[in-house]
């Protein structure tokens, strides 16, 4: 045998033994965006049920790990990544990154508080980590969930100035990761929010009667991904579809459950 044979033998062998991880799977340059109509799942409770037959998956981006978004790569799926922009979470491994002056009230759920959305300076470092953390895991796409904090009694004197800027902080930082987002509710600033937003993801629409507050979304060729939790799919399904919504019935504890239109 060769001297340059035995190199490359030698060379193979290296490469297959110190195989790197694969990492995150790549992208295109241009970030994707679901389709309107797509079917979807949303699974925020639980470990995931991966045998959905769905295109679209939207599951908790702290909870899930890189390999449950490759699995579902894989299987031809795109993943969107559950965040809470709007409030702070004790149960949260970076909740002691939070100071004390930016937590407000409680919205009602055990262990959250909302945030001061106003103080930017001290919220973006803290975002930017969590959208570098969907990023690293491979996710397509981020859903910032709360950010419509100013409708709320947050404890703080929140404008809707102030959600719009904070709102389009966390559309920039997405971008600049390469993920589209979505506007989840804050229905009142849908026109000024469209062009920046990618797809929108909403609850209860039909049953408050609000749904057309989201047309502007659809006129712009941009996704609707909407649940109701308490009409039966017979009462919405029929009003959803002809706006061209991906619509679905869930529980309130986003399980595995799901009956869509």
């Amino acid at each position: 045998m060769t001297r340059l044979l035995v190199l490359l033998c030698a060379l193979v062998l290296l490469t297959s033994c110190a195989a790197p991880d694969p990492g995150p799977d790549p992208r295109p340059g241009e970030r994707w965006r679901p389709a309107q109509g797509t079917a979807w799942q949303w699974q925020l409770d639980g470990r995931v049920d991966l045998g959905v037959d769905v295109p679209v998956y939207d599951i908790d981006g702290f909870e899930n790990d890189a390999a449950t978004v490759r699995r579902l790569h894989r299987a031809g799926r795109k993943v969107i990544c559950y965040i809470n922009a709007g409030a702070w979470e004790s149960f949260r491994p970076d909740h002691r990154a939070f100071p004390a002056a930016v937590l407000g009230r409680s919205n009602g759920w055990p262990g959250e508080r909302w945030l001061d959305i106003r103080r930017i300076d001290v919220l973006r470092p803290h975002m930017a980590e969590r959208f570098d953390l969907c990023r690293a895991k491979g996710f397509d796409a981020v859903e910032p969930d709360l950010m419509d904090g100013y409708l709320n009694d947050t404890g703080f004197p929140l404008t809707a100035r102030h959600q719009l800027t904070y709102n389009r902080m966390l559309a920039e930082l997405a971008h600049e990761r390469g993920m589209s987002v979505g506007l989840k509710n804050d229905l009142p600033q849908v026109p000024q929010l469209v062009d920046e937003f990618d797809f929108a993801v909403n609850e209860e629409c039909f049953q408050y009667g609000e749904c057309a507050a989201l047309k502007p979304f659809i006129d712009a060729g941009k996704a609707v991904l909407h649940v109701e939790y308490a009409v039966p799919p017979a009462e919405f399904c029929p009003r959803t579809r002809a706006l061209g919504f991906s619509s679905m019935a869930k529980r309130l504890d986003l399980g595995v459950w799901r009956r869509p239109c």
